[in-house]
């Protein structure tokens, strides 16, 4: 929390885009992708199928071959293609998400076993356990 605190007290000296100061002038927020998450910018999964299909098809290796290989490989992306690259991206979002949130909700065992039978260690654990619950609830 005190690193995030100190990246939003720091980020204004650094360089600012023409893209936010208009879209912060009509109060809308852009969202960006985090670095080095391809599998999240739908995009990224055309550029691989199209550079897939220039390799496949590449025989001559000629930049005039080449030029024409592309083009045909771009031809051939669709509207379709890119509903299935959009609907894999927010599928792989949403993994991503209820991944983050496992790994932040700590299990909470409650344990039922009469007290009396219980060891001191136990109930005090216990108790902090669910005094720690009833604070987040």
């Amino acid at each position: 929390m005190q690193l995030l605190k100190i990246a939003q007290r720091e980020k204004s000296r650094y360089a600012k885009y023409v893209v936010d100061e208009m879209t912060k002038a009509r109060d809308v927020t852009i969202l960006r992708l985090p670095p080095y998450h391809c599998e999240l910018n739908p995009i990224e999964l055309i550029w691989a199928q199209i550079k897939a299909d220039v390799a496949r098809n590449n025989r001559t290796f000629k930049l005039g071959d080449l030029k024409l290989l592309l083009n045909d490989a771009i031809s051939r992306v669709t509207v379709d293609t890119w509903s299935k690259c959009i609907l894999h991206v927010k599928k792989e979002e949403q993994r991503m998400w209820d991944t983050t949130a496992e790994a932040l909700i700590e299990p909470v065992i409650i344990n039922l076993r009469d007290n009396s039978s219980s060891d001191s260690e136990f109930d005090s654990d216990s108790d902090t356990v669910l005094s720690e619950i009833s604070d987040f609830l």
